[in-house]
């Protein structure tokens, strides 16, 4: 078995590097610390347990609340010849009982659950003889009720992991405010957790917002967007509605595929199997379709009607885009559709007089076993509730609070309900009605966010980064607030603009390859941006792209800007994006003249604040914080690791990360400061470890600088 991570990285994922964000993560949980990470969509979660899995003992089981997510995260470490299973519901009960002895014997490494299945206290038993290395928490989002999907069985696993003796645990996410962070820490009891909140920001979504007055109105900006930009997904509030849509589109031509939660469980494999085979170009769904969706090139992503939440909606977003490559992301606003998320709070709100009148007709339906057979509408008739919704939320807070037990019902696709304590009267049951008003209130604020998030005139990147409590400097230069304010009219390029052009599109004929009949790109906007500024990631260097000659020539322009201005190159005919599944980028016959300087042309300008902010911090020096903008010398990195370790073993066998992190050691190894003054410029340099362990490092650096290999 591999024990260091790095070739294992390679041999089963075939990655040379870490993307950003993941290394440290990967080092805390090899170090034996709890965790907790916070990572957007496509910045590669799993990889962070499911590595650490491979090189430690024992097996990692993964918490993930959806059958069809663990299935497709089995199947592909399975591929790679990793001993991965899942046990759930759709499995028979022999095919459960041949996980479990796998999961006893050792054999397996990764073992996938559903929060559910820890209600059966026979699994709980089974893993008490089991040696558990990482308890790993997937969407760890969903046991706050803080956040926007809440989930009541995620808070079984605060008494799971007492049950275990509180295995190492991380916890991931990809949207969670500061509130629900601290939620999640505080529910699954984290002790000293590593804690990672990767930035936010996604450069290439296009995010939009249009205010519509009708569904009429509707349909024509949605065929619109599905006919530019072809694969996506359209989010709907209901299953009535995403019927309709999906005829909608079917009607024209669409090749499409609804989902929903009120499709049987084989339908809903099928609809998912059929969008990530790109047997359909488009799938429209409820909030139910998504999580863990690894379909790379998903264009757009449209909601029909606003969602509940500012996490809800960037959550879903960022599932266009996954490739890094243009993707657009557009709101269909319309202030009527709010009535719908307003009658989902009331359902997943109930009051205190709703839970007692709940807990009233169930004592009195009840068997001489206390057991209640019937439908929630039932139930709700009984109660005297107009929300069925919200019958099944008053179930939910009276089982949590251990007054009711609910089982599956053979054969039947009701559910039984058995009262635990039927001596006690719906006058005697104990509620937090505090609590309960504090949740309500919590889910009518996230609904006023996306409200005043879909009114605001400000730049939509930087409003939902600073939402999510991150700091957002610099305008995103592509959503439609930045776009309607910094792009001006047409006319020809000044001096300094003609010279950045030629050299953007000389970076799309270094990547592109001549031939008779033109131009004919070979990469997408994405890529060719990232070559443009200088990134040096896994998928840059493994092609070759970082020895182009145009490798970083427009570095100071800054990643916004260029995608910005790739936007308006594109609107004036300089290049042209081609159809189909990759949309290559090439250039055109102008565009090769305008790169020559041969030809004159107009087009409109984006603005240059951001630009000009990148230009002014590069005149000051390189920008530290930035792990992919400078070279890196192998050599010199593995002296200052060897360093670090006779650090930690002369201090007593300590954590060498304690001293400083593998990415202050790449930053160090890419900047080489020589003097105490520009170490202390490197990130995860404090001014206390500085005093302690700088000096030891500037001396490798300056020993290296002067030729001693």
């Amino acid at each position: 078995m591999i024990r260091d991570p790095l070739p294992a990285l390679e041999k089963y994922f075939g990655f040379r590097e870490f993307r950003e964000g993941q290394e440290p993560v990967v080092s805390a949980l090899l170090s034996g610390r709890d965790a907790l990470v916070v990572m957007p969509t496509g910045g590669g979660k799993s990889l962070c347990y499911q590595l650490p899995a491979l090189v430690m003992e024992g097996v990692t089981l993964v918490v993930s609340p959806l059958i069809a997510l663990m299935k497709d995260q089995v199947d592909a470490l399975q591929s790679k010849g990793i001993a991965a299973a899942v046990i759930n519901s759709t499995q028979t009960l022999e095919e459960q009982r041949e996980r479990l002895r796998q999961l006893r014997n050792g054999e397996l490494k990764l073992v996938y659950v559903a929060p559910e299945r820890f209600r059966a206290e026979g699994f709980r038993a089974a893993l008490r003889d089991v040696e558990i290395s990482l308890f790993a928490v997937d969407e760890a989002h969903c046991l706050s009720q803080w956040g926007h999907d809440f989930r009541p069985d995620y808070l079984r696993l605060e008494q799971t992991l007492e049950e275990l003796g509180h295995p190492q645990t991380a916890a991931f996410t990809a949207t969670a405010t500061p509130h629900v962070r601290s939620d999640i820490l505080k529910t699954l009891k984290l002790r000293e957790p590593f804690v990672s909140v990767t930035g936010f920001e996604r450069p290439n979504l296009s995010l939009r917002v249009r205010q519509v007055e009708s569904q009429k109105e509707k349909y024509e900006r949605l065929l619109r967007v599905v006919g530019e930009w072809k694969t996506g997904i359209v989010y709907c509030a209901t299953r009535k509605r995403v019927e309709e849509v999906a005829e909608r589109l079917n009607e024209n031509g669409v090749s499409v595929t609804a989902y929903h939660g009120g499709m049987d469980d084989r339908a809903r494999e099928q609809a998912q199997n059929e969008f990530l085979s790109r047997a359909s170009d488009v799938v429209v769904a409820t909030n139910a379709f998504g999580m863990g969706i690894d379909r790379s090139d998903v264009r757009f992503v449209v909601h029909f009607e606003v969602p509940g939440s500012i996490e809800a909606y960037y959550q879903e977003a960022g599932r266009a885009g996954r490739d890094r490559e243009p993707a657009v992301c557009e709101l269909l606003f319309n202030f009527a559709d709010t009535s719908t998320q307003e009658f989902f709070i009331e359902g997943n709100n109930p009051g205190p007089v709703l839970i007692r009148n709940v807990y009233s007709a169930l004592l009195s339906h009840a068997d001489d076993n206390h057991v209640v057979l019937s439908s929630i509408q039932d139930l709700a008739d009984w109660a005297g509730a107009r929300n069925s919704m919200a019958v099944g939320s008053a179930i939910a807070t009276l089982t949590r609070a251990r007054y009711l037990e609910r089982f599956d019902v053979p054969g039947q696709r009701i559910r039984g309900t058995k009262l635990t304590r039927p001596e006690v009267s719906a006058f005697e049951i104990d509620l937090d009605e505090a609590a309960l008003q504090a949740k309500e209130k919590a889910d009518r604020n996230k609904l006023e966010s996306i409200i005043r998030f879909c009114y605001d005139d400000r730049c939509r990147q930087q409003w939902i980064l600073r939402y999510f409590g991150e700091a957002a400097p610099e305008a995103c230069g592509t959503c439609d607030m930045c776009v309607a304010e910094t792009v001006t009219t047409q006319r020809p390029p000044g001096g300094e603009e003609a010279v950045l052009v030629r050299k953007a599109l000389s970076g799309v004929a270094r990547m592109s390859r001549r031939t008779g009949h033109g131009w004919e790109g070979r990469f997408g906007k994405g890529k060719i941006i990232q070559m443009l500024i200088g990134s040096r990631s896994t998928e840059i260097v493994d092609k070759g792209l970082h020895e182009l000659s145009t490798h970083g020539i427009l570095k100071e322009a800054g990643q916004a800007y260029l995608y910005a201005l790739f936007k308006e190159m594109e609107q004036a005919g300089l290049i042209r994006t081609e159809p189909g599944e990759y949309r290559l980028v090439t250039l055109t016959n102008l565009g090769a003249e305008a790169m020559k300087g041969a030809t004159d042309y107009r087009m409109a300008w984006p603005s240059v604040p951001a630009r000009e902010k990148s230009k002014a911090a590069a005149d000051k020096g390189p920008v530290v914080s930035d792990l992919k903008d400078l070279g890196f010398d192998p050599v010199l990195f593995e002296k200052l690791k060897s360093k670090r370790a006779g650090i930690a073993a002369a201090e007593g066998g300590k954590p060498a990360y304690t001293i400083f992190g593998n990415q202050t050691l790449e930053l160090l190894t890419r900047l080489q400061p020589t003097t105490m003054e520009a170490g202390l410029t490197v990130r995860g340099v404090g001014a206390a470890k500085a005093e302690r362990y700088l000096p030891h490092f500037l001396e490798v650096i300056l020993e290296h600088r002067k030729g001693g290999k």
